[in-house]
């Protein structure tokens, strides 16, 4: 089996509901899964809304993939985006698919894909339906990222309070925490915990100002973080 950063991952791209200035961020997450041989971009390069887009094509080797708008308030991008990522699917040529858009319209794709074992990785708006959400394994907020990413720069990134870690987001950690194979301490692998709520949701870190699980962790008092020699991280609920 290939290495997770030989894996070839698809990158398409709803140019009309998505931010040029999230791309940068977008590929560095997606390279958790592999390498972005593919990147396409889908729209109507006639407007001028769009030009923020184009200005980027070179840049990060994305291909434009043109789609006019045949019918008024209607166009041809997600069918498009949608008949290219099946083909990518049933033609064995991807490893994992990002869908960058905000359009609730992609959630039977989403599904349809991790439905044949692949995983599929949203970037959208903080407003994207919750349908999509869902249907992707992990779903990103880029602006969130985006914002992450420029305090990450200017090494001034501001942490998120523990007052701004949600009741709902407490529920998922300690849920799969419980469901977490514990030692005699009662202490469960940081891994394991992580993956059980990502299992259960599109929970990814990055929606909240953290770049990992463990500094996620670190700041809600909650739960109590052990390193051990063996490099092993192991994390036990306090309350």
């Amino acid at each position: 089996m290939a290495q997770i950063d030989q894996r070839n991952i698809a990158l398409l791209i709803d140019a009309d509901n998505a931010s040029p200035s999230g791309i940068d961020p977008v590929l560095t997450v997606l390279a958790e899964l592999g390498q972005v041989n593919i990147r396409r971009a889908y729209g109507n390069w006639r407007k001028t809304s769009l030009k923020g887009w184009v200005d980027r094509m070179h840049r990060y080797g994305i291909e434009p993939q043109q789609q006019f708008d045949l019918t008024r308030g209607k166009n041809a991008t997600d069918m498009k985006m949608t008949i290219d990522a099946l083909d990518l699917l049933y033609g064995g040529r991807v490893d994992g698919f990002g869908i960058m858009s905000s359009d609730s319209d992609f959630m039977p794709l989403a599904m349809r894909i991790r439905q044949d074992g692949y995983p599929v990785y949203g970037f959208g708006g903080a407003k994207t339906p919750e349908a999509f959400r869902q249907a992707c394994t992990r779903f990103i907020d880029v602006n969130a990222l985006i914002k992450a990413e420029r305090n990450e720069a200017t090494e001034n990134r501001k942490q998120p309070t523990k007052g701004e870690i949600d009741a709902e987001l407490l529920t998922l950690l300690v849920d799969a925490y419980n469901a977490s194979k514990r030692d005699e301490g009662g202490y469960a692998k940081l891994s394991e915990v992580g993956q059980r709520a990502g299992n259960r949701s599109s929970f990814d870190t990055r929606n909240y100002g953290y770049a990992r699980l463990i500094d996620l962790i670190e700041a809600i008092p909650n739960f109590a973080i052990e390193r051990r020699e063996n490099g092993q991280v192991f994390v036990k609920r306090l309350r």
